[in-house]
């Protein structure tokens, strides 16, 4: 009970303040992007190499700062979130905080070098740094449960330190060198910091509507908190494998285009991932919509979460999903904004989900209760998305929405058939198998058949993937590769 008391608060103050933080490392790194492709365009890839160290320096600046007034003001930020320590807890709760705020170096420093990596077509290690951090994180929980429970704080620290270490072998073959230069009044530091903030918004949209979730479920009934909150992290952790793939190596290849001014391919690529998102994601929300109670039941129906429990977070995730390609058209029409280094309009887009999200959450919680927040969340993930669709169009022009449309109703049809065969599949037969080799089969079973129907209706959707972006990746990097190679013969300095 008292490991309890101690960890709990201590790790919400530091969850609550490293959000804050990784919020505003978020927005530099998403805004890295294009304005390095940009500046590796009209310039040189030494003069985005010489950008990059003077971010990567003035990171670290602000960093030292905020960890120098985290140290000082930490037994008043431990007061604040756990008030009812004193004495010999109160120090350790202290001690615990300065410890895992020096890891605000590592994890800053992680977010910037992958997105450099990107940009130069590195992609399987940076999508790897969560294996060295979970591992070391894991074996932190199990040292300190044997000896002390500062090793959490340290193992925090530790994590983070061995994630920025995994990407030094893939940064070594970019030939980037790093060099102590800061000059805050950069004309691409000016205008970057401009669009960080607008970009910080657009990127928290879903953490904030989240929370509105939670706040008002917490009047509705008791555990509807807890429900949101892991049916949340299910349709979190889908969008994290079937979405990020292709944002990941889209965001580079576009920014480039951008910088190139190449308008046709630009609209080429966006229609294309819009395509490819469309063939993996509708699936994939109609099969957890038909299996989110099985789902939950194999996940988590076991000790303290009973059959009510079970009931209202199936149902949480059954309405979340309902809403998982809008608010995967919508990071990848966000990302599109960012290469052409607009981010007023998703952040107005993502004022506009707030206010939309709010005014239903109260509408549909007075006629469903609980699962009407799920609901009232995709309701406005999906209509802000098509409303940034729109302006999209009327920022660049048609960019193939009819071909999407169609990949869209071929999908659906697909999904449709998918979703019935693993209904009757699951409900009905392989009634007497272990519920995980039962959920395996079905699984398998439903991939094939909407394997087989997507194929039959042909879809042009198919032939845009994750390969194809990655050989354009590749490509564009051999290319700026010997770009560099003629700068080395004149400029050993960075590079």
């Amino acid at each position: 009970m008292v490991l309890h008391l101690l960890v709990m608060p201590t790790l919400s103050l530091l969850q609550l303040h490293l959000f804050f933080f990784s919020l505003i490392i978020a927005g530099i790194s998403t805004a890295y992007i294009p304005m390095y492709k940009n500046i590796e365009y009209n310039d040189s890839r030494f003069a985005a190499i010489k950008f990059t160290n003077n971010l990567i320096n003035i990171i670290l600046i602000i960093t030292t700062t905020i960890i120098v007034m985290g140290l000082v003001m930490s037994n008043l930020l431990v007061k604040v979130f756990a008030f009812g320590f004193d004495g010999e807890t109160l120090k350790i709760a202290v001690l615990f905080t300065r410890i895992g705020m020096v890891g605000i170096y590592f994890s800053s420093l992680t977010q910037l070098l992958v997105g450099y990596l990107q940009l130069n077509g590195k992609f399987v290690i940076p999508a790897m740094i969560g294996l060295p951090f979970n591992l070391i994180i894991i074996m932190s929980i199990f040292v300190s449960t044997q000896t002390d429970i500062i090793v959490l704080a340290i193992g925090s620290v530790l994590a983070a330190l061995f994630q920025l270490i995994f990407l030094f072998p893939s940064l070594s073959k970019t030939n980037y060198r790093y060099k102590s230069t800061v000059k805050f009044k950069d004309p691409h530091i000016k205008k970057m910091s401009l669009i960080v903030f607008p970009i910080m918004i657009g990127i928290s949209i879903d953490q904030i509507n989240l929370m509105i979730d939670k706040t008002l479920a917490s009047t509705i009934m008791e555990g509807g908190i807890s429900a949101l909150t892991y049916a949340s992290r299910l349709n979190d952790f889908v969008q994290g494998i079937f979405v990020l793939s292709f944002v990941t190596v889209m965001f580079p290849v576009i920014s480039n285009l951008v910088a190139q001014k190449n308008i046709t391919d630009f609209k080429k690529s966006i229609s294309g991932v819009i395509s490819s998102v469309i063939l993996v994601v509708v699936p994939a929300s109609v099969g957890i919509m038909v299996l989110s109670e099985p789902v939950i039941r194999l996940l988590f129906g076991h000790g303290n979460f009973d059959e009510q429990a079970i009931h209202m977070t199936s149902q949480a995730l059954f309405y979340y999903s309902i809403g998982m390609i809008g608010y995967a058209i919508r990071e990848v029409l966000n990302r599109t904004f960012y290469s052409l280094q607009d981010s007023k309009t998703p952040m107005f887009n993502a004022a506009l989900a707030v206010v939309l999200n709010i005014v239903l959450n109260f509408v549909l919680s007075s006629i469903m209760g609980l699962h009407g927040l799920a609901l009232a969340t995709s309701i406005s993930a999906l209509f802000c998305s098509f409303i940034l669709g729109l302006n999209l169009r009327k920022k660049i022009g048609p960019f193939g929405i009819k071909e999407n449309v169609i990949t869209l109703l071929k999908v659906i049809c697909a999904s449709c058939g998918m979703g019935f065969v693993i209904y009757i599949l699951q409900k009905y037969t392989l009634t007497s198998w272990v519920p995980f080799l039962k959920m395996s089969v079905v699984i398998v079973i439903g991939v094939l058949i909407y394997f087989l129907l997507i194929t039959t209706f042909k879809s042009k959707g198919i032939k845009t993937n994750y390969s194809s972006y990655k050989e354009e990746a590749s490509s564009l990097t051999s290319k700026k590769k010997r770009d560099v190679d003629e700068n080395c013969s004149t400029n050993h300095t960075y590079v």
